[in-house]
């Protein structure tokens, strides 16, 4: 059976019709702030204290925006006898937004948790050259950064925690056995 001319037309003007009568749920921006959901992407922060500058992120992202800077600094033996120590010190850390992709690879591969994603979102410049954001700005960000989910009630115990109570459950008992000996 052949459709009848003009029926297309007319399913598109009743989608048209029904669509104009439903009320907007447009929000206006600058006024009203989005509820975003909680670990949103927006950008990323820097927790300068814990970047050991082992350039894991730089190498690992593929746009490469991650520009890291550092130098050697030598560090006085902790006791007396003992070595110096040499340790990098971060120069200059800074993230071009303009090629960043968002991918978080380089949030992951951190092994020290210096980098986290904040759901800052408003940093629109009007030139390009200027998304290109330096480590004071990125830490800036990182104050903004939410607390990570409570952890769940059900759930098991980390290893790392079990291992760490019972070793002091044992320091606990063997510093309380000579003290019950000696009575």
């Amino acid at each position: 059976m052949a459709p009848i001319p003009g029926s297309g037309l007319a399913k598109g003007l009743a989608v048209t019709l029904r669509t104009m009568t439903k009320k907007s749920v447009t929000d206006q921006y600058p006024d009203t702030q989005p509820d975003l959901p909680p670990r949103t992407r927006g950008v990323i922060g820097l927790f300068e204290e814990n970047c050991t500058v082992c350039m894991l992120c730089a190498r690992e992202c593929p746009d490469w925006c991650i520009y890291i800077d550092s130098h050697k600094e030598t560090v006085p033996a902790a006791a007396p006898g003992g070595r110096e120590r040499s340790r990098n010190v971060l120069d200059r850390f800074a993230i071009d937004f303009s090629l960043c992709m968002y991918c978080g690879i380089c949030i992951e591969v951190c092994p020290f948790d210096a980098l986290f994603w904040s759901p800052e979102f408003e940093y629109a410049e009007t030139d390009i050259r200027d998304l290109t954001h330096e480590r004071d700005k990125l830490r800036e960000w990182m104050w903004t950064v939410p607390a990570p989910p409570a952890l769940d009630p059900g759930a098991e115990e980390p290893k790392e925690l079990a291992a760490a109570r019972k070793t002091a459950d044992k320091l606990a008992a063997a510093q309380a056995e000579p003290q019950g000996e000696g009575s």
